[in-house]
């Protein structure tokens, strides 16, 4: 019997999980549910319903796990609460301040119900927060560094988009490389915001914009771009879409720490991701850990949970026993 998967949304996220069902055998896509009219989307997976959000309670005993594909500054807060009680759900809420709140909201919820929500999955937070508390558990001597890209940060570019004159944009993240190699040496740098990443805009702007004012905006526009050295490069629409179509990302955690009495020798852990299509990966992560939510449910487990709280076995297709001889 396959788990019965819904997605919320049909953005690059959902479709990147409903890509990943496709590639997991014991999953299976049963419906889409939609804010907007059904009759104009259009999902790849034939056999999987799209319906509409206000009919979403109806489909309880025919949905294991409730994806939620939203966003995390006005969406998942609400939704994620909301649907809780009636599914089991994984979100991939990132807003990283707003986090203890969100388990909260989760946890009461999914106690009431029942059920099992899991948050804030996908690559970072998600797979790299584990690196991080992995690292810091082997080596508690020691320093986290965590560096992002290159790679395209969707919401910095739509905040790019939004700026009076401007058609459409990409922002691309960018390690600083000497930060990094630092890094890498082992010098344990206390390194600012500037230090760590650049940021490079790449700008359509419209017919008559002021090219001087909307980089001037972009440049000082706080919590994105004025802690940052930033570069804007203005380019035509074709050169947008042949140069910058892809949502490709990934990063890097390092730790470096010390061991031995005198502390006298030192390591470097790092665990590196580079994405083709970040929506993609992280829908992998999310089908995963939709795997892991149903068998937690199964097991009567309730509440609300994160990647730390989880077995890794709980997100294999594979048993016990072929995970012991195959990769262990």
């Amino acid at each position: 019997m396959s788990i019965r998967i819904g997605i919320v949304g049909y953005g690059n996220l959902s479709r990147g999980v409903e890509s990943a069902i496709t590639q997991n055998e014991d999953l299976s896509l049963e419906a889409v549910f939609t804010r907007r009219d059904p009759s104009g989307i259009s999902i790849r997976t034939a056999s999987a319903a799209v319906v509409s959000v206000d009919e979403i309670e109806a489909w309880q005993d025919k949905i294991d796990v409730l994806v939620l594909g939203g966003g995390s500054a006005t969406d998942l807060p609400m939704q994620t609460p909301k649907y809780a009680e009636l599914f089991n759900v994984v979100d991939s809420f990132d807003t990283h301040a707003r986090i203890g709140e969100h388990f909260a909201n989760v946890d009461a919820a999914a106690k009431k119900g029942g059920k099992v929500g899991i948050i804030s999955i996908g690559w970072d937070p998600g797979m790299f927060s584990l690196f991080r508390m992995v690292s810091d558990a082997v080596l508690p001597e020691g320093k986290n560094y965590t560096f992002w890209g290159r790679g395209v940060s969707q919401g910095h570019s739509d905040a790019i988009r939004r700026i009076e004159g401007v058609k459409d944009a990409r922002q691309y993240t960018v390690p600083v490389k000497e930060s990094v190699d630092r890094v890498r040496e082992g010098k344990n740098p206390e390194l600012t915001t500037r230090a760590m990443h650049t940021r490079e805009c790449y700008v359509v702007a419209k017919e008559g914009a002021d090219l001087a004012k909307i980089e001037k905006e972009i440049k000082e526009m706080p919590n994105y771009f004025a802690d940052y050295d930033t570069t804007v490069h203005f380019i035509s629409e074709e050169e947008l879409k042949r140069d910058h179509a892809g949502l490709p990302h990934g990063g890097f955690v390092l730790r470096s720490g010390v061991t031995g009495m005198e502390r006298e020798n030192q390591h470097i852990i790092e665990y590196s991701l580079k994405l083709d299509s970040n929506p993609e990966f992280t829908g992998s992560v999310i089908a995963a850990y939709a795997r892991a939510a149903y068998r937690m449910s199964a097991e009567g487990q309730t509440g609300c949970k994160t990647i730390f709280d989880i077995a890794p076995a709980y997100l294999s297709a594979k048993s016990a026993d072929e995970l012991r001889h195959s990769l262990l």
